[in-house]
């Protein structure tokens, strides 16, 4: 009989712990939607904004998707912890959050090709610029063997860009 007590308590003991893990499993997974949702957000804009030219206006949104970057990586750390409980108190909450999380990833991708078309587009413009203004810098002139004379390092003119818009 006394083995038969003992194989019960511990299932007793268990329930309490497990209901509040459940609780605060749950939490930590909606924290990390409401992360999701409010990153997302300002990503869909930047990219918006991006995409329409209006990177000064872009740009202004860093300071805040660093903060809700932070909050995301915060996030993602406690939902790690709690993954063994979430799996097991809520599967459904825990398979509903890989599918947000992974159109959450492809928008990011998105966003990461808009930003490095802007980016690429932006060196061509710069690398044009200074191809024009070394052109104008290098002497005409012709070698021995009737061949366009190199330019030498005294008649290349360093260009310098302002990053602040």
């Amino acid at each position: 009989m006394n083995h038969f007590n003992a194989s019960r308590q511990p299932v007793q003991a268990q329930r309490p712990n497990t209901a509040p893990g459940n609780a605060e499993a749950r939490k930590v997974a909606e924290q990390l939607m409401d992360s999701m949702n409010a990153l997302l957000g300002l990503v869909e804009r930047e990219t918006e904004l991006v995409r329409a030219g209006q990177v000064r206006e872009a740009m202004t949104l860093e300071s805040k998707k660093q903060e809700l970057s932070r909050n995301y990586v915060s996030a993602v750390s406690e939902l790690k912890t709690n993954q063994a409980q979430l799996a097991k108190s809520a599967p459904e909450l825990l398979s509903t959050l890989h599918r947000h999380h992974d159109a959450f990833r492809a928008m990011l991708q998105v966003n990461l090709t808009v930003l490095a078309t802007a980016h690429a587009v932006s060196e061509s413009v710069v690398r044009g610029v200074n191809a024009e203004i070394q052109k104008r810098n290098v002497p005409n002139t012709y070698t021995a063997a009737g061949r366009r004379a190199a330019p030498g390092p005294r008649h290349i003119t360093p260009l310098a860009v302002s990053r602040s818009l």
